[in-house]
């Protein structure tokens, strides 16, 4: 048996759940697990990604290490990296990364694809040098609750690997399990609560929380191309004391959240 099958088995018992059970959570089938369990098979990089979130760890730490010599806290403290290790990107003649750009009518294979490779390299793809280093998508968004920012503007997002770097009130990228891909103003309160808090520009549209464990991928807004022009007179962004008004009401539930807690 491999590592990586070792490994599994461990966690999976750790968890205190059959093949069956695990097996339903993954959406495989039970004898697919028992290959993995019995190193027969490979596990996908997919079906890592969703067990190693399962597990709440990394799959660095799934694929290179004995997890069964590591402590609860060094397993813990890991699912918060979301881990640059599987992420699928592509390169240009000159061995650069491109942007891979992500268009609106892709989005939901998106969810199913990225981390795939070869989803990823059929993407369009383009480079913008004035980037600083690093590892950047493009992402069309839907919808008018960012406005000023407009339907189908493409937002360029640096790769965060980390879901603690997030920083509260800055705008993000983030592909989710449940809601797909977000384009949002984020509060990062993963420490009290488990919970990150997003924020539409546009007031119309309520604030909601989800859990740090829905995120797949997070990219910090760097830069946006647009066709469109937003209007003069468009006042629906959010101001300082907007900003702050929001910054309280998200206290308070997280007041709220931790005397449930209790």
């Amino acid at each position: 048996m491999s590592l990586i099958s070792d490994n599994i088995k461990y966690l999976r018992k750790k968890m205190g759940v059959t093949q069956e059970q695990f097996s339903e959570q993954l959406g495989i089938k039970r004898s697919l697990l028992g290959a993995y369990e019995e190193g027969r098979a490979d596990p996908r990089i997919s079906n890592l990604i969703k067990m190693a979130q399962l597990f709440g760890t990394s799959v660095d730490i799934l694929i290179n290490k004995d997890v069964s010599k590591l402590s609860d806290e060094e397993l813990i403290v890991s699912k918060f990296k979301r881990g640059k290790e599987v992420l699928a990107i592509t390169v240009n003649e000159e061995q650069k990364e491109n942007i891979e750009l992500v268009p609106q009518k892709a989005a939901a294979g998106y969810l199913n694809g990225y981390a795939d490779p070869e989803y990823i390299k059929e993407l369009p793809k383009f480079n913008l040098p004035i980037l600083s280093t690093g590892t950047y998508r493009a992402f069309e968004i839907t919808g008018d609750s960012m406005l000023p920012i407009l339907p189908g503007t493409i937002i360029i997002g640096q790769y965060i690997d980390d879901i603690r770097d997030i920083k509260n009130g800055k705008t993000y990228i983030l592909v989710t399990q449940n809601d797909g891909i977000v384009y949002k103003r984020v509060f990062n309160y993963l420490e009290d609560t488990g919970k990150l808090f997003l924020v539409s520009d546009n007031r119309q549209y309520a604030p909601y929380q989800i859990s740090g464990d829905e995120v797949l991928e997070i990219w910090a807004s760097k830069a946006y191309i647009s066709v469109q022009f937003p209007d003069a007179d468009d006042s629906k962004d959010v101001s300082t004391e907007q900003l702050a008004s929001i910054v309280l009401e998200l206290q308070k539930e997280i007041v709220k959240l931790k005397e449930e807690k209790k």
